[in-house]
């Protein structure tokens, strides 16, 4: 949160806490921060790999070259520029995963994510040729995305990691997910966090099935691709107010929020936290991320990994927002504990450190083991998902 910004939440002094509310939103409005849902999508402009501008001596691999010597040089940090076929990258980037993995399925959870992040930095120096938007390698996948976000730049290099995830989004994107809590699929946006597992939207859909309280709005922080809000709906909450600090999962939840004609019950700004939400709630309604960050978090890393004080500032906020029966409803999970790493659970801190909330509620369930057919090594046996619903005191 810039300087500000963060001033704001701090400037009660003069004013009552709603009577600030309202003269954010009505600055934001002025400033045209907050814009209709179309005007909205249409300013912002999506994250997206950045092009990799090439050394003026770059090392080529191409169908007849050996492996090893462009896995030597990307582990060295140098870029390697990918000839010929499409195949050619995807076989340096086997060869690098097995020189770093090897074929030792005994790794910790911590020293497996250690192995991944070197792959990730290593792998990330292997770029693919792009002309006119397409991949310049034969038997290249169509990805629909190098044209619909490099409208400015026509010839350019990525690193061949990013359009993997280019070609596996567009797929998302054009095909949908149909997630078993939803009667409708989603489509992604390029860039938009999206759930690959189900164990929290059961666990959620669940406790909202069972709740009695009011219902009648709720505020959904860090929406992601919107699958939550959307739950939300289907359970019967007539409005939802849903922000995004990513422009990408704005674009991507607008999209379907527009395609399924939802426009008049949910509206989804970008935000950090409750930035420019205006309004309490019944609900407000939390799925942060689950682990602390070890280092900087970039892109997708930011649905996955929280940085210091991100729940310090999201508790300081929330009660803000709620109405006089109103529930804070936290998502969350024992993946750190699961991971090894010695950190406080955030909302069992709040709860020890603060008298802002109490507990109501709290379920959790065992996170199902993944498919048979997956190739990923499962650390997370031990993992389980968190419900917790609070109330403010007094």
């Amino acid at each position: 949160m810039n300087e500000v910004a963060l001033h704001t939440f701090f400037y009660i002094d003069t004013c009552s806490r709603k009577e600030f509310i309202s003269k954010k939103f009505t600055e934001n409005r002025k400033t045209g921060r907050i814009q209709s849902m179309s005007e909205k999508v249409n300013r912002l402009k999506p994250n997206r790999p950045s092009p990799i501008e090439l050394p003026k001596d770059p090392f080529y691999s191409g169908k007849q070259s050996p492996v090893e010597p462009a896995v030597d040089r990307l582990l060295n940090g140098e870029y390697v520029l990918v000839q010929d076929q499409f195949s050619v990258g995807m076989n340096i980037l086997s060869a690098l995963k097995k020189h770093l993995f090897g074929d030792d399925k005994k790794d910790s959870f911590k020293a497996y994510r250690g192995k991944r992040t070197k792959f990730h930095h290593s792998s990330n120096y292997l770029l693919a040729p792009i002309k006119n938007n397409r991949l310049a390698l034969k038997k290249s996948p169509d990805i629909g995305w190098l044209e619909k976000l490099y409208p400015d730049v026509e010839d350019f290099h990525l690193p061949f990691p990013q359009v993997q995830g280019l070609n596996s989004a567009w797929q998302w994107y054009t095909k949908g997910i149909k997630y078993p809590v939803l009667k409708e699929k989603v489509y992604p946006y390029y860039g938009a966090y999206f759930p690959t597992r189900f164990d929290h939207l059961y666990l959620f859909d669940y406790w909202l099935k069972k709740y009695s309280g009011p219902k009648n709005t709720a505020i959904d922080i860090g929406t992601g691709c919107g699958v939550l809000s959307f739950q939300l709906l289907n359970r019967g909450v007539e409005k939802v107010y849903a922000t995004d600090i990513n422009p990408n999962a704005v674009i991507s939840a607008s999209e379907d929020t527009e395609r399924l004609g939802l426009e008049d019950r949910l509206e989804i700004w970008q935000s950090d936290l409750f930035q420019v939400i205006d309004k309490s709630a019944d609900l407000v309604l939390f799925n942060p991320p689950w682990l602390p960050a070890q280092n900087e978090i970039t892109g997708l890393d930011s649905a996955i990994y929280y940085d210091p004080g991100l729940f310090e500032r999201f508790f300081d906020s929330a009660g803000d927002y709620l109405a006089e029966k109103g529930r804070l409803v936290i998502l969350f999970s024992n993946l750190a504990e699961v991971a090894g790493l010695e950190v406080d659970h955030p909302v069992e801190k709040e709860l020890k450190s603060n008298s802002r909330f109490e507990k109501v509620k709290y379920v959790k369930r065992k996170v199902v083991k993944p498919s048979k057919k997956t190739k990923r090594r499962n650390h997370r046996t031990e993992e389980y998902v968190e419900l917790w619903e609070l109330k403010k005191q007094g």
